[in-house]
C-alpha cells in the first residue's frame, strides 16, 4: 500500500497519533531549544513595538505635517510644503551620502601624477602649496611636528584618497617612496624660532640631512626653502642670489640664519657628490590667511593690534623697510621653480619696498579704530634694508608677484577677523582653496 494510500486509511485519528509518535520521538533538549527560541522571538517584537511607539517625532517631521495642514487649509500652504520636502530631501542626501564632501580636484593618470612630499605642510605656507598641489590632482604626504603648525589649516582633505597626514619629526629619519621633496619644515617667525634655537638648529641641519638622504634614495628632487634672512643686515641694496650676506654667527637670530645657509650647503653638496637634484628659494616677507595669530611678525602684529583697538608697535624709529609678498604668489614661484631647469638659488619676494611705519599706517587705514602707533626699542640684529632683486626669477621662472598689496591685506584682515569672532570650534574658519580652472 502506497503512502498517500496509508495516509487515507489511517483518518484524522491516524494522523493526530503519527504526529504524537513523530513529537515524543524528538529528545526533550530540541524541545526546549525550540520553545526557547520561541519565546525569545516574541520578547524581541514586543520590544521592538514598544521601542516604536514611543519615539519622538523629529522637528522636520513634525514640520511637515505642519505643512501638509497649512497646505490643506491656507493659500500658500503648498509653497511652505514643497521648501519642506526640499529640504529634507537634501538632508536625506547627506546622510545617505555618508562621506566627507571635498573640493573637485583635477583627475591625472599614473603617468601625470606625482607623490609629493611636503614637510611642514600644516604651516601657513605649508597649507596653501598643498592645497595647490592637490587641486592639480597630485598624491600628497604631509610632515608636520605641529610645533607651529595646525592640523586644522589641512583638515578639509584630510580623509581624501590623495592626501595623507603624518604626524612626524623630520629630525629622525623618515621612509617612504615620494618623486618630490618640498622641504619647508621650519619656524619662520622670530619668537618661534628664538623660542628653541637648538631645536631650529637641528630641524634645518639634521632634517635637511635626512629629506636629502631621503631624496638620494629614492632619486627625487628636493626644493629647500631658505630664507631672506641668508643675507642678513644686508649692505647692498637691493640683494640679489650672488650677494653672500652680512649675518652675525653669534647672534639671537643666528639659529634660524645660519641653519638656513648650511642647509643651502648641504644641497649643494648633495648635487655635486650623490647627484640630488636640489632647487633653492629664497623667501621674502610673505603674508595671507592661516597665519599664526601671535607669530610675531610684522603684518600679523599689525593687524591683530589695530583689530583689538590696541597700540601698534613699532621697534625703533620704524625706518627699517620690507617688501610684502601674497601667499599665492609665493606658491606659484615655488611651483615653478620646483618643475623648473633651474638648479641655483632664486628669490621669491614682491620688490615693492615699504617702511614699516608707512606700513603700519596702511594696516590701520584698512582695519580702522583708532590705534596709536607707538615705537618700542629696536631689536638686537634686526635688519634696516629688504628688499629682494627677481631678475633671476623672472628671467628663468617667468614669475613675479601679481598679487595687488591692499587686495591680500584685507583677504588677509577678514581671516583674522573671522578668528578673533570664533568662539567654539562648530566656528570653523576655513580659506578654502579656490577653484581653479582646467
Amino acid at each position: 500500500m502506497c503512502p498517500h494510500q496509508l495516509d487515507d486509511s489511517l483518518g484524522d485519528a491516524g494522523l493526530r497519533r503519527r504526529g504524537m509518535t513523530l513529537w515524543n520521538s524528538l529528545p526533550l533538549r530540541m524541545i526546549r531549544k525550540k520553545l526557547r527560541m520561541a519565546a525569545v522571538c516574541v520578547c524581541f517584537v514586543l520590544a521592538l513595538t514598544l521601542f516604536y511607539h514611543q519615539l519622538p517625532v523629529s522637528a522636520d517631521v513634525t514640520r511637515l505635517l505642519s505643512g501638509r495642514s497649512a497646505a490643506a487649509e491656507g493659500e500658500n500652504g503648498g509653497v511652505g510644503l514643497q521648501e519642506e520636502l526640499r529640504k529634507m530631501e537634501n538632508k536625506i542626501k547627506t546622510l545617505e551620502q555618508g562621506k566627507k564632501i571635498y573640493p573637485e580636484v583635477k583627475f591625472l593618470t599614473y603617468r601625470d601624477r606625482k607623490r609629493i612630499l611636503v614637510t611642514g605642510g600644516a604651516g601657513f605656507v605649508g597649507s596653501h602649496l598643498v592645497d595647490r598641489l592637490m587641486m592639480q590632482g597630485h598624491e600628497v604626504t604631509v610632515v608636520d611636528n605641529f610645533f607651529t603648525g595646525r592640523k586644522r589649516n589641512v583638515e578639509h582633505w584630510v580623509g581624501h584618497e590623495n592626501f595623507e597626514l603624518l604626524h612626524h619629526d623630520i629630525v629622525n629619519p623618515l621612509y617612504i617612496e615620494v618623486d618630490q621633496i618640498y622641504h619647508l619644515a621650519s619656524p619662520a617667525s622670530p619668537p618661534n624660532y628664538m623660542y628653541n634655537p637648538i631645536k631650529t638648529l637641528k630641524t634645518n641641519t639634521l632634517g635637511t640631512i635626512n629629506m636629502l638622504g631621503l631624496a638620494k634614495r629614492v632619486r627625487a628632487r628636493l626644493l629647500l626653502a631658505s630664507t631672506s634672512e641668508v643675507y642678513g643686515d644686508p649692505e647692498i641694496h637691493p640683494q640679489n642670489e650672488d650677494y653672500w650676506g652680512h649675518v652675525n654667527p653669534i647672534g639671537p637670530r643666528a639659529c634660524y640664519d645660519e641653519g638656513k645657509r648650511v642647509a643651502e650647503t648641504m644641497c649643494y653638496a648633495y648635487e655635486k657628490q650623490e647627484n640630488v637634484e636640489v632647487r633653492v628659494a629664497r623667501i621674502f616677507n610673505t603674508f595671507g590667511p592661516r597665519m599664526h595669530m601671535n607669530d610675531g611678525r610684522v603684518v600679523s602684529n599689525f593687524i591683530l593690534q589695530a583689530l583689538q583697538n590696541e597700540s601698534i608697535t613699532v621697534y625703533g624709529e620704524g625706518e627699517q623697510t620690507r617688501s610684502f609678498q601674497y601667499v599665492s604668489d609665493l606658491v606659484d614661484g615655488l611651483l615653478a621653480l620646483m618643475n623648473s631647469n633651474y638648479s641655483m638659488p632664486v628669490n621669491l619676494g614682491n620688490p615693492d619696498e615699504h617702511s614699516i611705519m608707512e606700513f603700519a599706517r596702511i594696516i590701520r587705514s584698512l582695519v580702522g579704530g583708532a590705534s596709536e602707533i607707538v615705537k618700542n626699542p629696536a631689536k638686537e640684529d634686526d635688519p634696516r634694508r629688504r628688499k629682494p632683486d627677481i631678475s633671476r626669477a623672472q628671467k628663468y621662472l617667468n614669475w613675479s608677484p601679481q598679487v595687488p598689496l591692499l587686495i591680500g591685506l584685507n583677504k588677509t584682515i577678514d581671516y583674522f577677523l573671522n578668528e578673533l569672532r570664533r568662539s567654539r570650534h562648530s566656528e570653523r574658519n576655513f580659506h578654502m582653496p579656490e577653484t581653479l580652472q582646467f
